[in-house]
């Protein structure tokens, strides 16, 4: 039986001192009914708690962690920086390194910004869209996030084509107000959105592959009609790739969907694991921020050194030939074998992935947007989640998130979790 004392202690001594007693509320476990376990160290695809279990890891610190944890090529050149210190607040080499990697790898950017989170890479799309429009509504997609940012914070109004209202106390309606919410994967709905504010949208954001109500692929066409609607409006589009971005492929998902944003958000695979975030498109519209033009946006540790330094020597090695097809070939095998463990049992389930990212949805029937992810059955996923806990299995404690693969899964380790699921008390 897997024992979690010492995380319980530490669990009770951070409600103390921190709200929740998590920095993130996600990891307070309480969408599973649980309890946060606490970290003490991870390597490769393994984590380790407080209470010396090892864990196989499938959230990867929700995504970044795609060469596994602790590489040693990223630590050494993060090291080999440090020691020259961690912060300067004044221009480096490193930066122009990695930006120019960003700009080679992504056709729709001809330059970047970077910034320390993928939220503040989403604030400075935002406000750049509007500025460069003149216009105030932005549309955004049921069950996409992009970070805490109050004009994203937003609920459903009273319709489909209504603007949002905001979802956190503390959020101002007026910052709300601006915002249209339409369901994800629905074309004619953003044509009837397009149709009634013609003239008063800046931006589209998007999730590509939307990865916040769990792992959700576009509809054929869907990215496409966005961007028809875009063009012909002179509205911006921005895609949020602070998930996707060298996750699926080397560079964006652009490519292969054969849609080019106007804006492109970045962040997590970037930095290797270190808080950075990036924001980039065409040089007319980032030659508005400033200092070369009069959007403003800042940061004090935008492009520190040691995130920079791990970012380039991680996409140095994403770019290896081989890399995503073997990604994809073990996230395959293991969607296919949870999928059976969980089909011999007539456990009705639905596994939807894309590459090396995937969610189990305790759903029968095809998960194609937020309404329907949410028809999923919370209450077995958080059986399942504690039940593949306790054989060593750790998966993110929420139905609706996005689970990883990292170059550092092997096949004994597919093994081990498709066996868990096999006789996970559900």
């Amino acid at each position: 039986m897997t024992v979690f004392r010492k995380s319980k202690k530490l669990f009770g001594d951070a409600q103390r001192v921190i709200p929740g007693g998590v920095n993130s509320p996600v990891r307070a476990f309480k969408a599973v009914g649980a309890n946060p376990i606490f970290i003490s160290k991870a390597k490769g695809a393994y984590l380790y708690d407080v209470d010396g279990n090892r864990y196989i890891d499938y959230c990867l610190s929700w995504g970044p962690m795609i060469l596994g944890h602790a590489h040693r090529e990223v630590l050494d050149q993060v090291r080999k920086v440090m020691v020259n210190g961690t912060s300067f607040g004044i221009p480096t080499p490193l930066e122009t390194h990695l930006a120019r990697m960003i700009v080679q790898a992504i056709g729709s950017i001809e330059k970047v910004r970077l910034v320390s989170s993928g939220t503040e890479a989403v604030m400075t799309a935002i406000r750049l869209a509007r500025g460069c429009t003149g216009r105030d509504k932005i549309i955004k997609f049921i069950g996409c996030y992009h970070g805490h940012v109050d004009h994203m914070l937003v609920q459903a109004g009273s319709g489909a084509t209504t603007l949002g209202s905001p979802s956190s106390p503390g959020v101002p309606r007026d910052f709300t107000k601006h915002t249209l919410l339409l369901p994800y994967n629905d074309p004619e709905m953003i044509g009837r959105a397009f149709s009634k504010y013609r003239d008063q949208i800046a931006a589209v954001i998007i999730e590509p592959i939307a990865g916040n109500m769990g792992v959700v692929p576009p509809a054929d066409g869907f990215l496409k009609t966005i961007r028809r609607l875009c063009t012909k409006n002179g509205s911006i589009l921005i895609f949020d790739e602070v998930i996707t971005g060298f996750r699926i492929r080397y560079g964006s998902v652009q490519e292969p969907f054969g849609v080019k944003a106007d804006l492109t958000c970045l962040g997590k695979i970037i930095g290797g694991g270190f808080p950075i975030g990036a924001c980039g498109g065409k040089k007319g519209l980032m030659d508005r921020l400033a200092p070369s033009g009069q959007i403003y946006q800042a940061g004090t540790l935008s492009g520190n050194p040691v995130c920079v330094a791990a970012g380039i020597a991680t996409l140095k090695l994403l770019k290896s030939k081989g890399t995503y097809p073997a990604l994809g070939r073990a996230a395959k095998e293991l969607c296919d074998g949870i999928g059976k463990a969980l089909s011999g049992r007539d456990i009705k389930h639905t596994i939807n992935r894309v590459g090396s990212m995937f969610t189990v949805f305790f759903n029968p029937d095809p998960v194609i947007d937020y309404v329907s992810a949410v028809k999923s059955d919370v209450g077995r996923y958080a059986r399942f989640h504690s039940a593949m806990l306790g054989e060593g299995i750790y998966l993110p404690p929420s139905q609706f998130e996005a689970c990883f693969v990292s170059t550092e899964h092997k096949h004994k380790d597919m093994g081990k979790t498709i066996a868990a699921a096999r006789k996970a008390s559900l």
